[in-house]
């Protein structure tokens, strides 16, 4: 799958959905884990706001990336931000998207 760096330079993040495992596979429960590392996948959404644009992002973040503490509204840092597009079937039905991962999330609150 491509994936595609996101500059968030000039962009300012803030917490809007607090950080929950990643779950692969609902009816069994089976967690997400990083390819690369093995590590659970967490979930979390930031306002990611640019140009005067803001829009809700939903990133997937292995753990160790994901800091405690970490609170609603909060801003912070995106490292290694990627979007990777998708598409696939489902009953039939062409779906797509983008879906936003990042190597590491950190809290730029004092």
């Amino acid at each position: 799958m491509r994936s595609i760096p996101v500059d968030t330079q000039g962009a300012m993040a803030l917490m809007a959905v607090l950080p929950e495992v990643k779950v692969k596979d609902r009816k069994t429960g089976e967690i997400s884990m990083d390819v690369e590392s093995g590590a659970p996948m967490m979930t979390l959404s930031v306002t990611f706001i640019l140009n005067g644009e803001a829009n809700i992002l939903q990133l997937s973040v292995p753990q160790p990336g994901v800091p405690e503490g970490l609170t609603l509204g909060m801003p912070v840092a995106l490292t290694g931000l990627v979007a990777r597009p998708w598409e696939n079937n489902f009953n039939g039905q062409a779906r797509h998207g983008i879906a936003f991962r990042a190597v590491a999330v950190t809290s730029l609150a004092g």
